[in-house]
């Protein structure tokens, strides 16, 4: 991927770390709309579950937990898939505990509400703690990617909750080797896993004029160890958003 650009030039394309959002509706469509972008989409990592014979070497039994802590949706799809191909049945006794209520709400998916005993977080992990606690007899299985934030452990460990952590699924790398002649004027990442594959796909990629974007505190870490320079970051107070981190800084600084 070329990082070839002109100091004066104006930022008009834009390629988002990011699956393109489903449906008609998305603040990036807004902003490129508004401000006459072009935004393209391209995940830089994905996910890939595990295969019922890899869970096993985990030596991990579902059925020997009393509930379920749910971080993502991914953690849902592929709980609910590996169960599955084990042919293990989830008890309608299962408790589940949702770090938010969009995941709360992507459970119906897999299982009817009034049957379930579904405790729900505002958005983050130490929010969803509480409702943990008041539950410390429970066996907790926490379903997770390869990779997890420390904090979420940290957090169980701490209060001596009972818990088990389970890889179903892995994040990877994506191949991004047809981008390698694309150019654009800023790139947005959401995770030190895209920067990850950023050098994984583009070993001698330099920085130069290309913009770079980015969103939380261990992304604007990654950068920062990786030597690039970081033009436009969020959340901030004033911008909470991506997307209005971007629209400010195009506004401002893009011209």
């Amino acid at each position: 991927m070329s990082s070839e650009a002109k100091t004066k030039n104006k930022v008009k394309t834009i390629l988002v770390s990011q699956p393109k959002p489903e449906g008609d509706k998305s603040p990036y469509f807004d902003l490129a709309k508004k401000l006459k972008l072009k935004i393209d989409f391209r995940p830089f990592i994905h996910v890939e579950g595990l295969t019922a014979q890899e869970f096993r070497k985990q030596r991990i039994q579902v059925l020997d937990h009393t509930a379920i802590i749910f971080t993502s949706r991914n953690a849902v799809d592929h709980f609910f898939r590996l169960c599955g191909e084990s042919r293990v049945t989830v008890p309608e006794t299962m408790k589940y505990f949702c770090m938010s209520e969009a995941i709360a709400y992507y459970l119906q998916k897999y299982v009817v509400y009034r049957k379930r005993k579904i405790f729900v977080g505002e958005r983050r992990f130490n929010d969803l703690m509480p409702l943990i606690k008041k539950h410390v007899g429970e066996r907790f299985l926490l379903p997770s990617a390869d990779k997890l934030k420390e904090d979420i452990t940290k957090q169980l460990e701490d209060a001596e909750i009972s818990f088990t952590r389970a890889i179903f699924y892995c994040t990877v790398i994506s191949d991004l080797s047809d981008l390698e002649d694309v150019k654009y004027d800023m790139l947005v990442f959401f995770s030190p896993s895209g920067i990850k594959s950023l050098f994984h796909n583009f070993p001698d990629f330099v920085q130069g004029e290309t913009r770079i974007a980015a969103f939380g505190a261990t992304t604007h870490k990654a950068i920062e160890e990786h030597n690039l320079r970081l033009d436009c970051s969020a959340p901030t107070p004033d911008y909470p958003s991506m997307t209005a981190a971007i629209a400010s800084y195009v506004k401002e600084k893009g011209k």
